[in-house]
């Protein structure tokens, strides 16, 4: 019994740890995985990283925010017929708002305990009105100008939607 566990012993000093922990004979999707990544950064260094410096779209996307952000920022509201035609709605302030935007997570994440072996799951969680909303839903609240009251007015909107900062034609 000493002697087979000696040359086992043996056996396992003398094998190169390489073997032990070698790779797998790689797959053909694997093969041309790796010679695809080596053709990209072939190309990558060929043709570089592009040259953005003036951050242009950046900007624009900032000053999107800043108007969004705007309670003054007035707007006109149409919807858009079949034909492609404007139908004014009403003036308004900013720009429509998803229906289906929500002011908090739509999901929380809690323990599954017992039922995925301790893990951890997401759960739909409820709006602080209470409610659940939906998925996909293709509406719009636009913030309509009350011309008689001077206040502003959500309207609800099903249609698909322009929101102008100027009057269309």
């Amino acid at each position: 019994m000493k002697k087979i566990f000696a040359a086992l012993l043996a056996l396992v000093i003398a094998t190169p740890a390489s073997a032990w922990f070698a790779e797998p004979t790689p797959s053909s999707d694997k093969a041309m995985a790796q010679k695809a990544e080596a053709q990209q950064r072939q190309v990558d260094q060929t043709v570089g990283f592009p040259s953005v410096v003036n951050g242009f779209e950046k900007r624009m996307v900032r000053m999107l925010y800043e108007k969004r952000d705007d309670p003054n920022y007035r707007t006109y509201s149409y919807i858009v017929t079949m034909t492609g035609d404007f139908v004014k709605i009403c003036d308004s302030v900013g720009f429509g708002i998803n229906a289906s935007i929500q002011f908090s997570n739509s999901e929380k994440v809690v323990s599954a305990g017992r039922y995925r072996e301790n893990g951890y799951m997401t759960l739909p969680q409820a709006e602080p009105n209470g409610l659940y909303m939906p998925e996909g839903l293709a509406a719009t609240y636009v913030l309509c100008v009350d011309e008689e009251k001077e206040e502003l007015v959500p309207v609800y909107i099903e249609p698909e939607i322009a929101v102008s900062p100027f009057p269309l034609k």
